[in-house]
């Protein structure tokens, strides 16, 4: 795993929608579900949101913890 990618997924924030403005990481499971289902954008947005999809689905949320203060 790229650590930029991990980087991004504590810093970029989601640019639509419900969650709008709330960092990529902090978005809930459902809506990355929900996502999973329809499809996910693309581009660097898409791919940020399947990486956190796969980052939740596997429980590997405390890789992202001491990212959180760079």
């Amino acid at each position: 795993m790229n650590s930029e990618i991990l980087l991004e997924l504590v810093h970029f924030k989601m640019p639509f929608g419900k969650y709008k403005d709330r960092v990529i990481a902090d978005l809930p499971e459902p809506y990355l579900v929900w996502y999973r289902q329809k499809g996910f954008p693309k581009g660097k947005l898409g791919m940020l949101l399947e990486t956190m999809y796969e980052i939740k689905l596997n429980g590997l949320e405390y890789l992202l913890k001491p990212l959180r203060t760079q």
